[in-house]
């Protein structure tokens, strides 16, 4: 293989709506060095009532017929059939998906076109916990064991995500790598600026959650929270920026404190949440490694979270942020805690902008892909592919 030429990579996303695997593609994508690498993006669309990334973004994109999140014999037949086209006219070194639709039909697509390109997959989390039944999470998992035996590379977000997974008996430990997120955040407004901009009391307590109103997410944990927090500070605002599903029925279960909640629905500027809230709140049953607290992180505002899976590699429990177990009223507590004590909440601020703009840059996320790329195309003689930043 000739080492000189530009490594050929297919990535393939199941959809680019707002949300953390959308932001990494962006950001890898814009960073990458195109003396070295030729990398072309596939996707399919977005959901109704999801906002797309890809509006008016900067990033070329080829769309596959057929993609989308929902499970569609017809749909799926006709994205596998392009895929396997498109690597036989494409001929990549690399086959890079993300997303469990994407990476089935992403690696499938991959075996059956017979290019023998290396594959590898991204778990920004997982769907072990909290989303199916017992039996369709055994299928699941039976799925995902099946497709690790066709794969190089299993990267995930963050080491629980990992350990998870194996503990699950997905993939062998040698085929891992932690490679966490990258974020290239705007600027967050001051203040003041920021909370103008949303129509907020300049001196009102804010609470900010930002992230999907679906079950895995809680936006029932999030109202009970609410509910708590206000007894005590009744001059609280919420600020919930998002949609989904469940953005109805939690509308209903504030009804008696509207007036404390403001909905924002999806923002491109989400830093000016950020910069608005005293403290962000995530209320989950489950997640991989959160961009929103990447984020929160980064415009200096501290975090109350419950620790569920690799939240506990953003927020240092103590020092940048909370954590707290899956309950409404621990959550409700240490938001309390920081809405009492604003110099307890700046510092933890000023610790978390420190800490995840050091360790969460766009740029680290940039030369662990590419490196990780380099890797699967000349692997060392006898091994596995090292490189990137495994963990």
């Amino acid at each position: 293989m000739n080492a000189n030429r530009r490594i050929r990579v297919m990535e393939i996303i199941a959809r680019m709506n707002v949300g953390g695997p959308a932001t990494q593609v962006m950001g890898l994508y814009r960073g990458l060095d195109r003396d070295a690498f030729d990398h072309r993006l596939y996707t399919g669309s977005v959901g109704e009532g999801e906002s797309d990334r890809l509006r008016d973004a900067d990033v070329p994109v080829r769309h596959v017929p057929g993609l989308h999140r929902a499970v569609s014999a017809g749909g799926d037949l006709r994205a596998l059939a392009f895929l396997v086209q498109e690597m036989r006219d494409f001929r990549p070194d690399v086959v890079h998906t993300r997303t469990s639709k994407a990476g089935v039909l992403g690696r499938l697509a991959s075996a059956v076109s017979g290019v023998g390109a290396a594959r590898a997959h991204v778990y920004h989390g997982h769907l072990l916990h909290g989303y199916f039944s017992p039996a369709a999470r055994a299928a699941y998992a039976g799925t995902e064991r099946l497709l690790a035996l066709m794969t190089r590379r299993l990267v995930t977000v963050g080491a629980k995500v990992r350990d998870d997974l194996l503990a699950a008996g997905i993939g062998r430990p040698e085929q891992y790598l932690v490679i966490p997120p990258g974020v290239a955040p705007e600027p967050a407004p001051p203040r003041d600026v920021a909370r103008a901009a949303l129509g907020l009391p300049p001196d009102a307590p804010v609470v900010a959650f930002v992230g999907r109103l679906t079950q895995i997410k809680r936006p029932d944990r999030l109202a009970a929270t609410a509910e708590i927090v206000l007894r005590r500070f009744p001059g609280c605002r919420f600020v919930v920026c998002g949609g989904g599903e469940l953005r109805e029925e939690l509308e209903r279960r504030v009804r008696d404190a509207r007036g404390s909640f403001a909905f924002l629905g999806w923002r491109d500027d989400v830093e000016t949440v950020y910069a608005a809230a005293d403290v962000v709140l995530l209320t989950s049953d489950n997640e991989g490694t959160p961009l929103s607290l990447v984020e929160a992180g980064m415009a200096g505002t501290p975090v109350v979270a419950t620790d569920v899976g690799s939240v506990a590699e953003v927020v240092r429990d103590g020092e940048t942020g909370l954590l707290a177990r899956p309950d409404a009223a621990e959550l409700a507590e240490r938001t309390e805690r920081l809405l009492a004590d604003p110099a307890l909440a700046r510092r933890m601020g000023a610790a978390a902008k420190e800490w995840t703009t050091s360790a969460f840059g766009v740029r680290r996320l940039v030369a662990d892909t590419e490196a990780l790329y380099r890797s699967l195309r000349d692997p060392p003689a006898g091994g596995a592919p090292a490189g990137g930043a495994a963990r």
